[in-house]
């Protein structure tokens, strides 16, 4: 009964951190760029009362074994990078990369991060950067009297000077990874390299497998709120159920002290 009661144990854990994940999905169903989170399940070890193919005597061997198995654990929790829908805002420095890619930045700690999200706003000094402060990587300055800004489709930004003309005022970068999902999440739409993941592999948008970009859109939430709703139900059953097995475990544990 104590192994009954420690392997439904780590079914409730296992189904706790899932809902875990299933919240934090519908609660980012708005955020930009956000990707949604699976979790994989793990059997935990065994333990062999009999080993499968054991001698039995008189040389014969047997078909099937006694094992007993220790309860679930959480394999894995990982993002997943299929693109969202594109949400038209028309704003000059709103950015979607159409396909593979990210976009890098440079963190106001100094560190190299690499997101989904393009709402890139103007500073003070005509940097382009998003809202926590990451400033766009390399640098793209636009000057306070320009007008018209063009960003194409392969990520040159071009745009008119008063008493210049047309000009380019920089070139835009994408950046992909071998495995994206060995990102490692940092909260505000940003990740960082792993050893899983790989170096980031730069180039331009549009070429290498690299998506093009799309000015004036955003990448929303790529969050199913109906395949979430249903992951989130089937999950509270299986809770259910691990409780159940606790409450028949611990009766039985109680009859079996309880005999005279």
């Amino acid at each position: 009964m104590i192994r009954a009661l420690s392997a439904a144990a780590t079914g409730l854990e296992a189904q706790q951190t899932k809902i875990a994940n299933i919240a934090n999905d519908l609660a980012n169903v708005n955020t930009d760029g956000y990707k949604r989170t699976t979790t994989e399940f793990q059997d935990l070890m065994y333990e062999t009362v009999k080993q499968p193919g054991g001698a039995l005597g008189s040389g014969s061997q047997t078909p099937v074994g006694i094992q007993i198995g220790m309860g679930v654990k959480i394999g894995a929790a990982h993002k997943h990078f299929e693109p969202g829908p594109a949400k038209m805002t028309y704003n000059p420095f709103d950015l979607m990369i159409e396909g593979p890619g990210f976009f890098q930045v440079q963190t106001p700690q100094g560190e190299t991060a690499f997101t989904r999200s393009g709402a890139f706003h103007v500073d003070s000094q005509g940097i382009l950067q998003l809202s926590n402060g990451s400033k766009l990587n390399p640098q793209i300055v636009i000057p306070h009297n320009a007008m018209n800004v063009v960003i194409s489709t392969s990520g040159e930004v071009r745009a008119t000077i008063p008493g210049t003309g047309e000009a380019v005022l920089g070139q835009i970068q994408v950046a992909d990874f071998a495995n994206q999902q060995g990102l490692m999440a940092m909260g505000e739409g940003l990740y960082k390299a792993s050893q899983a993941s790989g170096a980031p592999i730069q180039g331009l948008p549009g070429e290498n497998g690299l998506g093009p970009l799309q000015q004036g859109a955003l990448e929303g939430s790529n969050v199913n709120v109906a395949n979430s709703m249903v992951d989130m139900i089937t999950t509270q059953r299986a809770y259910e159920m691990g409780t159940k097995v606790m409450g028949v475990a611990d009766q039985m544990l109680a009859a079996t002290v309880n005999v005279k």
